[in-house]
């Protein structure tokens, strides 16, 4: 992949900077503020738990219809697409390198959270308000701006309301997007609009692993049964012991986490429990330590099971000939489940999309704050596809809280550096075909 010289960048920024098509695009950003904070408001009082994306998905593509957008629909998965044509000579939106902007439509909340958006002025008050429908709403004010003004483009520009980012979703939007759609093995880079901000850039992806632990007994009685082998206990005890396991033992390995993220087992005070569960994360930007950490997780858990057995089997005060029956009762057993799998990874520093990325700032006077985030981009960046993350302007607080609010202020400003790294990507891969 050709690459693009820091001067090269802001000359090809500078040039776009000066067509009259790039001016109407950011008036009409400039006075549909109120529409952008109306549709933040409608779209934060539909539901989107992880998995129950439906109805924002229909939302989605009925604005997308109502944009202009050609080819709009939704794939298997419930990921919604629209496309606007290159203007170069033979472009037909079905070949040649495209550009893709997304943004998550699945918000952290439940299905039967309340979803009462309040709006005052320039500021919605509302769970998923900023993450993530500040990113969506800025997709959707960028694709009506460019074509209300008509803007030339460089190559075709895909946008994508993608499900399935938050937690459990593990990105399963994106990853069935570069598995499955036609335009996966076109995509020259991927911008992806997350939450608030005109000045971050989230190039480097956070890997992380997660897993879903479970210890399983007979239970019982807590008088009667005295002496079961207890789940919680047990898992407890498996837990305490993976703690102890170093994090960072390694000096060229990169920082690492551990996080146990909810446990859950138990009906009564008075009963021995048949289950205890609990998930467990690991972060890193290296998987050798993720790897390290999962053998470790594996290492604690069957240490803690076998010790418990044994222990069982110890205290069987029974007759001989009832003795293995006794214990084949009493045994424990355990299951480890990976819930998800977020692959580490970096642009390049060489990249053309970090060079317009830093030009693109330059023209607008930002100063590039370059951050380390686990987001959509993780998958095309571990599949060598440039990618970034990008905030869609404004303010934002609380998230993943019900208290989560968004402030217009500045959305303005953040919506122009997206226009304009995307006009220059488009630009840039049209020449690369």
């Amino acid at each position: 992949m050709a690459i693009l010289s820091r001067s090269s960048a802001f000359s090809r920024v500078t040039a776009l900077a000066a067509q009259r098509p790039l001016h109407e695009a950011f008036r009409w950003l400039h006075l549909h503020g109120r529409q952008m904070m109306q549709w933040q408001a409608e779209l934060a009082a539909i539901p989107a738990p992880p998995f129950g994306e439906e109805l924002r998905s229909r939302w989605m593509e009925e604005q997308f219809r109502i944009a202009g957008l050609a080819d709009v629909h939704i794939d298997g998965i419930g990921n919604v697409f629209g496309i606007i044509t290159g203007n170069e000579q033979g472009q037909d939106g079905n070949s040649g390198p495209v550009i893709l902007l997304s943004a998550h439509l699945d918000t952290v909340f439940p299905a039967g959270t309340p979803l009462e958006p309040v709006v005052q002025d320039d500021r919605i008050e509302a769970p998923g308000a900023c993450d993530n429908a500040a990113g969506v709403i800025g997709m959707l004010a960028i694709a009506h701006a460019l074509i209300e003004s008509k803007m030339p483009l460089g190559a075709t520009l895909v946008f994508v309301g993608n499900v399935g980012e938050e937690g459990e979703g593990d990105l399963r939007g994106v990853r069935y997007l570069y598995r499955n759609s036609p335009y996966a093995g076109r995509v020259a880079a991927h911008l992806v609009l997350d939450g608030a901000g005109a000045d971050t850039a989230v190039t480097q992806a956070l890997g992380s692993r997660r897993y879903r632990v479970q210890i399983s007994g007979p239970g019982g009685h807590s008088f009667t049964d005295a002496g079961t082998p207890n789940p919680i206990l047990i898992l407890a005890l498996a837990l305490t012991n993976l703690a102890q396991a170093p994090l960072n033992p390694y000096p060229d390995e990169p920082r690492a986490t551990l996080n146990i993220g909810t446990i859950e087992g138990g009906t009564s005070v008075n009963t021995i429990p048949e289950t205890a569960t609990a998930s467990v994360e690991f972060r890193s930007t290296d998987v050798r330590p993720l790897v390290r950490l999962e053998v470790a997780l594996h290492r604690a858990v069957e240490d803690a099971v076998e010790a418990a057995n044994a222990a069982a089997s110890s205290r069987t005060g029974v007759r001989m000939e009832r003795r293995e029956a006794q214990k084949q009762a009493r045994k424990v057993s355990y299951s480890i489940e990976k819930i998800g799998d977020r692959p580490a990874a970096e642009l390049a520093s060489d990249s053309p999309l970090l060079e317009t990325i830093k030009a693109v700032d330059r023209h607008l006077g930002l100063r590039t704050d370059l951050r380390l985030g686990s987001t959509d981009a993780n998958i095309p960046l571990s599949l060598g596809i440039p990618a970034v993350s990008l905030g869609a302007g404004g303010e934002g607080g609380g998230a993943h809280t019900r208290a989560e609010w968004y402030s217009a202020v500045n959305r303005e400003l953040g919506l122009r550096r997206v226009l304009l790294l995307t006009l220059a990507m488009l630009e840039w891969a049209g020449q690369q075909s």
